[in-house]
């Protein structure tokens, strides 16, 4: 059994969670470069918790520019043991309407400009995204989303696009026509590092617009997202607390989902083939398994 430590990775909108008890913003050095910003600790209803705000604060750097690996590094090394990500996205469903979250069980990875892997020549790793997110958490989420009266989606696919520009009405379509709930520019390939960190990750898609597909509302525009990003900012702090509440409640096993130890069979490379510079900038990801 190991001690919560929440991480929370705020989109747009979310740069600051209000709450946290003796915060204080602490810089931490990754070998994967500069990460969006200091993280901010401290703690929230007596859990740990680790903020970071995915563009830096005042918004500084666009979903390309991000540097995600540095970005869940950071998080490893302080000690997270669960990411919330929460996240700004336009809906491809009708029933999912501005004002409205989604917590998404599935990706569509369509970005393609981006570091997407911590592994590589030197030490290859494969592990598996069939099942994306943390049940738990993505269950905590749903739960205490539903509970502070937000209507809330459990489940749905969050389609990720390069950016920085939105949609065509083309792709918009040819989304919707895949069955994807949400369409977003920043949780790919987050939610992959994640994964290769061994975190426990969960997506709450806090919907801002219908994108462009919808012949009855304006195609999106920045002006039409930032007037629903201000409520929405203000209902994923009070769902932030409320999970925080949950953990302090519940004793943290082993993900029932496996993802504690997934890099166990996921490594290939041969100890006597693994590259120095490589296995030295995995210690924090994947130390638990190399150093074995």
């Amino acid at each position: 059994m190991t001690k919560w430590t929440l991480g929370i990775i705020g989109g747009s909108g979310l740069y600051q969670v209000p709450g946290i008890e003796g915060g204080r913003w602490e810089a931490i050095t990754s070998p994967w470069g500069e990460p969006s910003d200091h993280v901010y600790r401290g703690t929230l209803h007596g859990v740990d918790v680790v903020f970071l705000p995915r563009h830096g604060r005042g918004h500084r750097l666009g979903p390309t520019q991000l540097n995600y690996r540095a970005n869940i590094d950071v998080m490893k090394r302080a000690g997270v043991t669960d990411i919330l990500s929460l996240s700004a996205c336009g809906s491809l469903k009708e029933e999912m309407a501005p004002g409205d979250f989604v917590v998404v069980d599935q990706f569509i990875d369509r970005t393609f400009a981006r570091d997407k892997s911590f592994f590589g020549e030197g030490v290859v790793a494969h592990v598996s995204m069939a099942h994306p997110v943390s049940s738990r958490l993505a269950g905590f989420a749903a739960e205490e989303s539903a509970a502070l009266g937000v209507k809330t989606h459990r489940g749905g696919t969050y389609l990720a696009m390069e950016g920085p520009q939105f949609s065509s009405l083309a792709e918009s379509k040819l989304y919707r026509s895949w069955g994807c709930a949400v369409i977003g520019m920043t949780n790919m390939p987050e939610a992959k590092l994640a994964r290769e960190a061994e975190i426990p990750y969960a997506t709450v898609a806090m919907v801002t617009d219908y994108d462009c597909w919808h012949e009855e509302v304006a195609a999106v525009s920045v002006t039409d997202v930032l007037k629903v990003l201000h409520g929405n900012a203000e209902k994923a702090a009070a769902l932030v607390s409320r999970v925080a509440q949950r953990m302090a409640a519940t004793p943290r096993d082993l993900d029932p989902d496996g993802i504690d130890t997934c890099l166990d069979h996921a490594i290939i490379t041969g100890k006597d083939h693994r590259d120095a510079a490589l296995t030295a900038m995995l210690d924090a990801v994947a130390g638990r398994v190399l150093r074995a």
